[in-house]
């Protein structure tokens, strides 16, 4: 008998409520003021583009970070075991027990040499190659606007300024010291943004897994080493991973559904001290391991033990498969996604908000967050539409170029959405919003705020 087809349950849409400030429309307000900004956030990008930082300790980017929001109405909270900004903005028309959202920018580079020849060049050898210095001025710009109109604010704003996302990862470790209780409560909602060479001014989205888990693998492979004329003699562990290298990708397409993506790519190979007359003893491979849903990657593990033990030892030779998972998924939240991509529409143009195919086997940390706080993650084009794809350089190239000039329109998306859900969840509280805000009972009258939100 033929079953019919379960669904899950779909919660309606996010409402869109068009919040106001004053007589106009936020959303409108947002964008005129983060295009008077943009000289200055230009500028802090630019000075933070010579002078990259990498890995989790930024300490010349958070204290220019911490310079930037100087003097603005925000708890500021540093991290205690990596260089991370934590800041947090009390809306005016928050009430009694508020709701809050989070917005979040990574600050890190990469360790690359540049060769943009820009007239702002990284003056030491990293560089901003992923366009992180974007993602952080876009959200001081964001900061600023939210805090000028932070009275008419219906709850509070976490802006995160993450280190380390480039590795070891910083997402975990803030969470870990707090990041998502910084306003008191869980946010309802996270966002964040991300330059790319599409089309300047464009916003690419996908519902539900957006980038891939990144895993590194390592195998190396035992044997007994020899000369090349007698390998008979030796147990020879370069001919055994050579065939490991091949039978992974074979048996990527007979385990797994091909619907269902999944990466794994051989990035080094390494066995022998140089001399081409002598067998070696062990043989090394290293790869880089994408799956586009986390439930898979265990799955994926014991496929690559299985295949590697079995083929080294039809070479009778053994092999030891080393396994790190680096970061999780990103899935976006199809109702955030949806709420962003409705209200970025009516800012920039439904031609400007461009939804993504497929999703990408790149991976990003964010997904910590996204995977605790329901949320979207959106691709931000910077390349010049005139350019062909072909000739445009990808993140992570040492020639990459993003074009500055989208950092108006960057902090205004972020500071409208942000103000935008906290509008709509005041006026469409969630079932959650609802029980949290409800009188407690059996104490004859409403439970009080902690004394904090009180003051």
């Amino acid at each position: 008998m033929k079953m019919a087809p379960r669904h899950r349950q779909q919660l309606p849409p996010l409402p869109m409520v068009s919040a106001k400030l004053g007589d106009r429309l936020a959303s409108e307000v947002f964008l005129e003021e983060g295009r008077e900004l943009l000289p200055q956030l230009q500028e802090f990008r630019r000075d933070m583009h010579q002078n990259p930082e990498i890995g989790l300790h930024l300490p010349r980017t958070q204290k220019q970070v911490l310079k930037a929001l100087e003097g603005l109405p925000l708890e500021i909270h540093r991290g205690h075991d990596l260089s991370s900004v934590v800041a947090v903005l009390r809306g005016g028309k928050r009430g009694e027990r508020p709701v809050s959202v989070l917005l979040r920018a990574d600050m890190d580079a990469l360790p690359l040499r540049e060769q943009t020849g820009s007239p702002f060049a990284s003056t030491n050898n990293n560089m901003h190659a992923c366009g992180h210095d974007l993602h952080t001025a876009g959200l001081i710009g964001a900061a600023k606007m939210l805090c000028r109109h932070r009275e008419e604010l219906m709850g509070d704003v976490t802006f995160m300024f993450q280190p380390g996302e480039e590795g070891p990862g910083g997402a975990q470790p803030m969470i870990e010291e707090g990041v998502l209780d910084a306003a008191g409560r869980r946010p309802i909602a996270a966002y964040g943004l991300h330059v790319g060479p599409q089309d300047r001014g464009t916003f690419h989205h996908i519902p539900g897994p957006m980038m891939a888990s990144s895993s590194n693998l390592w195998i190396t492979v035992y044997g007994k080493g020899g000369h090349g004329s007698r390998p008979h003699d030796a147990v020879d562990p370069v001919a055994a991973l050579a065939e490991i290298q091949m039978a992974l990708q074979v048996a990527l397409t007979r385990r797994f559904d091909a619907n269902e993506p999944i990466v794994i790519t051989v990035t080094n190979l390494r066995a022998g001290d140089g001399a081409v007359n002598i067998i070696p003893d062990k043989a090394e491979l290293g790869a880089t391991v994408r799956v586009l849903r986390d439930e898979h990657i265990e799955a994926v593990r014991q496929m690559i033990i299985e295949v590697s033990s079995s083929v080294a030892a039809s070479h009778r030779c053994t092999a030891k498969v080393d396994f790190e998972v680096l970061y999780s998924a990103t899935k976006t939240s199809p109702r955030e996604d949806q709420f962003a991509a409705s209200l970025w529409s009516g800012m920039f143009g439904a031609e400007n908000v461009v939804p993504m195919q497929t999703p990408m086997m790149a991976s990003e940390d964010f997904g910590a967050v996204l995977a605790q706080v329901p949320g979207t993650f959106m691709w931000l084009g910077t390349a010049n539409p005139e350019t062909p794809e072909h000739m445009r350089e990808w993140n992570h190239s040492p020639l990459a170029r993003f074009d500055d000039s989208v950092l108006g329109d960057q902090a205004a998306a972020l500071a409208a959405v942000a103000f935008e859900r906290l509008a709509a969840e005041d006026a469409h509280p969630s079932p959650a919003t609802k029980a949290m805000r409800a009188p407690v009972q059996g104490t004859g009258s409403d439970s009080q705020p902690p004394s904090s939100a009180a003051q």
